[in-house]
């Protein structure tokens, strides 16, 4: 889980650069153009088939994760990524809730402080202000809301698939919403930035292609390890490492960048990695006590 935060907190920062000349829907198609040769050479490799043995579970996990992504795409193009990653991971919440209240399994005081410090976290990387609130600061929790979900469903329903039928399937429901999109959206829309998501087809992509090869090559390899983490982890101990993204993400922004930080942040972050680290203590011990 570590390493695929650690690819996915350096690719996703590009995003940022593509968003000025190519729309949400386009990159999402192109991306998946790219992938899908990289997922079938993975295969090829070994480390997994293509063709999933419930294809029904299956096509709902990837409508899943595609939906969050598709929140979290459009935040990462508006706000820093510190602030979109804090957003994004309040999925580790939503799966506490999940795993508490709809399936019903104990989740142990130890795992609830932690969250409840990673939350702490998030609310200083946020710094949100009611008087100044601004919609499109929920786009990244609608993400992690479906995120979550597509966890808990990941585990419960996906266990058996292989990694790399998983990850085709994510691709292809996230190609085939891009292609969706374009359609509707035809051709033009507002430039820069803040077109990102009502913007259609653009002919030139020669401005993007760069950055949309970094980020097809960098959320192969980062999303075959997420997916793989959460076949063989626990969702809600496995979601917890997740928050060590918010390192990667906003270290790299301010490295290529120059995004930075503020004290509140830096202070945020502690405790979102305090969390990820009280919980691996509190079950390294439980492992020596057994």
């Amino acid at each position: 889980m570590v390493g695929s935060m650690a690819f996915i907190g350096v690719t996703d920062n590009v995003v940022v650069l593509l968003a000025e000349s190519m729309g949400l829907w386009q990159f999402h198609f192109v991306r998946t153009v790219l992938m899908l040769p990289l997922i079938v050479g993975l295969s090829l490799m070994g480390l997994g088939g293509l063709r999933p043995r419930r294809p029904g579970p299956v096509a709902l996990r990837s409508l899943l994760v595609a939906v969050s992504m598709l929140f979290y795409f459009a935040a990462l193009a508006i706000m820093p990524i510190a602030q979109a990653l804090a957003g994004l991971f309040t999925s580790p919440i939503f799966v506490l809730l999940i795993t508490a209240l709809v399936m019903k399994q104990p989740i142990g005081p130890w795992r609830i402080l932690a969250v409840l410090i990673g939350f702490c976290g998030i609310l200083c990387v946020l710094q949100p202000t009611p008087s100044d609130f601004d919609y499109r600061t929920l786009l990244p929790v609608a993400g992690g809301f479906f995120y979550a979900i597509s966890a808990v469903y990941t585990r419960s329903h996906c266990v058996e698939e292989s990694t790399v039928s998983l990850l085709a399937g994510v691709a292809l429901a996230l190609g085939l919403a891009g292609a969706l999109g374009v359609l509707v959206l035809a051709i033009g829309g507002a430039a820069g930035a803040e077109g990102f998501v009502t913007r259609g087809w653009v002919w030139d992509m020669r401005p993007a292609a760069p950055w949309v090869v970094a980020q097809a090559v960098g959320s192969t390899a980062g999303v075959f390890m997420l997916i793989k983490a959460y076949q063989v982890g626990e969702t809600s101990y496995a979601a917890i490492f997740e928050y060590s993204v918010m390192i990667f993400g906003p270290l790299f922004a301010w490295y290529a960048f120059g995004q930075t930080v503020g004290i509140m942040q830096v202070i945020g972050i502690g405790l979102i990695v305090a969390a990820g680290g009280l919980l691996g203590w509190r079950s390294s011990r439980v492992m020596e006590e057994k």
